[in-house]
C-alpha cells in the first residue's frame, strides 16, 4: 500500500479558500502545484485501487481545478500531471517499440495431469518449490515502463520482443500510475488491461442505440479500445488493468511475492486473489475455487497461473525457445464445443443487411445447448473456410453470441452471398464488406424487424409488438406496410392466435397513444440507415418532415455530424417511392411532423444520469432536457458537466466523474437546479 503523503496539505480535511493566482509568484505556484499533484495522484488511488477515499468528491473537484488553474496560469503543464491523462492529437499510426525484456507467453493446458507433469519437472531439478499462484485474465496485455519514478513508454505485447507504443491510450485508465512516490530509477512492469463486465454492457447498449455493431466480448473490447488512434474514444471507455509481474527493476527483488509487495506499495492495482502454496495440490484446489467465482467478479478469467515463486530457482530452470519452464497456466473449461455445420442459411435485417448463419449438430457449452452460431459477413465466412458438413469449433462470445472460432477440416470451396434475396427475391448488392437486400419493406422479412424497430420504446413506444407479435401481423397479411399499424380493428386483432380481446384492446390504445411521439422517434422509428437516436434528433431539429422529403445530399451534408455516407443514406430512403407512398399514408394518421424548436434554458449543459429518478424513466428525462437546450450523452467524458444520481447508480460512471472533475449531483439538487425550472 502507498504511504500517505507527509507535510502535504491536501491530504486530510484540505484548506480549499485558495490564494487568487494574480496575488502569488511563480515560485509559491510550483510549489503548490506539486503539492496538488501528490496530493491528487493520492487520492485517485485511495479511490481507484484501495476504494477507501479520505476526501469528498467536492473537495476532490476542488483540488483538481486549482491544480488545472495553476498548470494553465504559470504554464505549468507536464506531460504526467493527474491533468493530462486526457488530451493530444489523435496518431496517423503506432510506433514500434521494443520490450525492456522479453514477454514470453505462458506453456498451459485445461488437464490435470499435464499439470502435475510440470510439477514433476520442477520438482526433478529445483527439489523443494513453492508456488505464487493467480489468476490468468482474459484480457490485453502491456508492458509499462517507469524511469525515475515518471511514466515513459506503454508497449503491447506483440511478438513478445517488441510492440506498439500505445502509451497516450493507457494514460487515460484511472488505475496506471503516471508518478511514483520512493520508486527504484528504472522499472518495467507487466499488466493485464481489462474492460469491466458492468462497462462493457453499458458500452454495446450505447453502441446499439447508435446504430453500431457491438463488441463481442470485453477482450475484444478493450483490445480494440487499446488500438484506437485516437485517445480521446479511448478514454471515454470503462478499461481498467491489473499489474502482475516486474519484468525488470533497478532494485533487486527476489520472489515473485517480493514482486507484488513492491507493486502494491508503490500503488498498482493488483489482485487480492495471488496467493503461495506449497504443492500442486493446493494449486489445483485453489483452480476450482477461482472457477468456481469467476461469473461473480467483473473482469474474465481464462485460467490461473502457477509460477516458481523464487528468481533464482527460476533462474536454474530457464526456458524453452517459447515458454519460461518455471511457470504454468491451468485453463478453465473452454466456453467453447466441437460440432458439425449442417446447414448455412443467410437471415435478412431490419435495414436487408444479409448475415449467413451456420446450423448446427447442437452442441452443450457451459450449460447451454447450441445448435447455431453468425458468420457475420461473407468475408468473414471465407475468411474462416466454412462450409456445409464441416467440423467447428464453437464458442459463446462474451457468454452470450455463439460463433464460429476455427474450422477443424479444410474444404476447397467457399462460401458464397447469394445474389437474389432469399426471402423475396429481390436483388441483392455489397456495399463494403455487407450485403443488402434491394427489396425495402416489400421483403417481408424487412418488414417484420422494421415493424418491431418502429413500435420500439425508442421510437414509437406502442408496447406488445415484439418479434412474434410482428411476425403474425406480417404472415396474417394484416400488415404489408408500417402505415398500417394504424389501420388496424379489433376485429382484425381477435382473430389472431393467442390474441384475446383485452390484449386487442391495449394493444390499440398503444397504438392511438403513439400518434402523440415527437419528431425525432417517429424518424428514429422509419429505420433509415445510418440513423440512430442521437442523428434523429438532428435531423428532426434541422428539417421538418417535409424538408426531409425534398432535401438534396449538399443540404443534409451541412448539418454537423451527417457526413457524405449518412446524407446518401437518408436521400436514398427519401427519394424510394414505396417509402414515400408510406409516408404519405403515415401523415394520414399521425398527422405532419414540423421541425422541433428546442428551447434554450439549458443551452451548452451537458449532462449523464446514472441510476433511477423517481416519477420518471431515463427517456422521458432525456427527452425533457434535450428540449431545453441540454446535451445528454450515456457516458462520461472531459466534457461532462454534471453526473446526475440516482437510485442505484452505476460504479463505472461514478469512477470515470471523479477522476475527470466532473460535478455530481444527487436527486434534489438535480430537481432544484433543472427540473423545477421547466416542470
Amino acid at each position: 500500500m502507498v504511504e500517505e503523503p507527509k507535510d502535504n496539505p491536501y491530504i486530510r480535511n484540505p484548506d480549499l479558500n485558495f490564494e487568487e493566482t494574480s496575488e502569488i509568484d511563480e515560485k509559491t505556484a510550483a510549489d503548490e502545484v506539486e503539492k496538488l499533484r501528490e496530493a491528487v495522484e493520492y487520492h485517485n488511488y485511495r479511490y481507484y485501487v484501495l476504494n477507501e477515499p479520505v476526501v469528498s468528491d467536492k473537495v476532490y473537484d476542488d483540488l483538481f481545478d486549482r491544480l488545472v488553474n495553476l498548470e494553465n496560469e504559470f504554464d505549468l503543464v507536464d506531460e504526467n500531471s493527474p491533468t493530462q491523462r486526457i488530451g493530444g492529437e489523435p496518431l496517423d499510426s503506432f510506433e514500434t517499440r521494443e520490450h525492456a525484456k522479453e514477454m514470453l507467453s505462458l506453456d498451459s493446458s485445461e488437464d490435470e495431469e499435464e499439470v502435475r507433469r510440470f510439477d514433476e519437472r520442477v520438482r526433478k531439478e529445483l527439489k523443494e518449490v513453492q508456488y505464487a499462484v493467480e489468476p490468468k485474465f482474459d484480457g490485453f496485455s502491456v508492458e509499462i515502463v517507469y524511469s525515475d519514478g515518471e511514466f515513459d513508454r506503454a508497449v503491447t505485447r506483440g511478438d513478445g520482443v517488441r510492440g506498439d507504443d500505445v502509451s497516450k491510450n493507457v494514460k487515460t485508465i484511472k488505475t496506471v500510475p503516471l508518478r511514483l512516490v520512493k520508486a527504484p530509477d528504472f522499472l518495467s512492469v507487466r499488466g493485464e488491461i481489462y474492460m469491466p463486465k458492468s462497462g462493457f454492457h453499458e458500452l454495446n447498449e450505447e453502441r446499439v442505440r447508435n446504430g453500431k455493431d457491438p463488441f463481442a466480448n470485453p477482450r475484444n473490447a478493450a483490445a480494440g479500445t487499446i488500438r484506437q488512434l485516437d485517445p480521446s474514444i479511448v478514454a471515454e471507455r470503462p478499461l481498467d488493468i491489473f499489474f502482475y509481474d516486474i519484468l525488470d527493476c533497478s532494485t533487486k527483488v527476489h520472489t515473485q511475492e517480493e514482486s507484488f509487495d513492491l507493486l502494491d506499495s508503490l500503488g498498482f492495482k493488483i489482485s487480492d486473489l495471488y496467493r503461495i502454496v506449497e504443492d500442486i495440490e493446493s494449486f489445483i484446489e485453489y483452480r476450482d475455487e477461482i472457477m468456481g467465482m469467476r461469473d461473480d467478479l467483473e473482469y474474465d478469467l481464462d485460467g490461473v497461473i502457477a509460477k516458481v515463486n523464487s528468481f533464482d530457482k527460476r533462474g536454474m530452470m530457464g526456458k524453452t525457445a517459447r515458454h519460461p519452464r518455471w511457470a504454468f497456466a491451468y485453463k478453465f473449461p473452454p466456453k467453447s464445443g466441437r460440432s458439425k455445420v449442417r446447414k448455412i442459411i443467410v437471415q435478412v435485417g431490419r435495414t436487408g443487411k444479409l448475415t449467413p448463419v451456420a446450423l448446427l449438430d447442437p452442441v452443450d457449452i457451459k450449460g447451454v445447448t447450441v445448435s447455431r452460431a453468425t458468420l457475420h459477413n461473407e468475408e468473414r465466412a471465407r475468411e474462416l473456410g466454412v462450409v456445409e458438413g464441416m467440423g467447428v469449433k464453437v464458442e459463446r462470445a462474451g457468454d452470450v453470441i455463439p460463433e464460429i472460432e476455427e474450422t477443424l477440416e479444410e474444404s476447397e470451396s467457399k462460401f458464397t452471398m447469394p445474389d437474389s434475396c432469399p426471402v423475396c427475391g429481390s436483388d441483392v448488392v455489397k456495399e463494403g464488406k455487407y450485403h443488402f437486400c434491394t427489396g425495402g419493406l416489400s421483403c417481408s422479412a424487412q418488414l417484420i424487424r422494421s415493424l418491431q424497430h418502429f413500435c420500439s420504446k425508442s421510437a414509437m413506444n406502442i408496447e406488445g409488438v415484439g418479434e412474434k407479435v410482428a411476425r403474425k401481423l406480417v404472415e396474417e397479411g394484416l400488415v404489408s406496410s408500417l402505415a398500417d399499424i394504424y389501420e388496424l380493428g379489433r376485429d382484425d386483432l381477435v382473430e389472431l392466435e393467442k390474441f384475446g380481446e383485452k390484449s386487442a384492446d391495449n394493444l390499440l390504445e398503444q397504438i392511438e397513444e403513439s400518434k402523440e411521439a415527437d419528431f425525432e422517434r417517429f424518424l428514429y422509428g422509419l429505420g433509415i440507415r445510418h440513423v440512430g437516436v442521437e442523428r434523429a434528433k438532428l435531423l428532426a431539429e434541422n428539417f421538418s418532415l417535409e424538408e426531409l422529403e425534398n432535401a438534396d445530399k449538399e443540404e443534409l451534408e451541412k448539418v454537423k455530424d451527417l457526413g457524405p455516407e449518412v446524407s446518401a443514406s437518408i436521400y436514398s430512403f427519401f427519394r424510394n417511392e414505396k417509402n414515400r407512398e408510406t409516408l404519405e399514408r403515415l401523415k394520414e394518421s399521425i398527422g405532419a411532423f414540423e421541425r422541433v424548436e428546442y428551447g434554450d434554458e439549458f443551452e451548452g449543459v451537458k449532462l449523464v444520469f446514472t441510476g433511477g429518478i423517481e416519477g420518471y424513466t431515463r427517456t422521458e428525462l432525456k427527452d425533457l432536457m434535450e428540449k431545453n437546450g441540454a446535451d445528454v450523452t450515456s457516458s462520461v467524458s472531459g466534457e461532462t458537466d454534471y453526473l446526475v444520481v440516482g437510485d442505484d447508480p452505476g460504479q463505472t460512471k461514478l469512477d470515470e466523474a471523479r477522476s475527470l472533475g466532473t460535478s455530481i449531483i444527487d436527486t434534489d439538487e438535480f430537481k432544484e437546479k433543472f427540473l423545477y425550472k421547466i416542470t
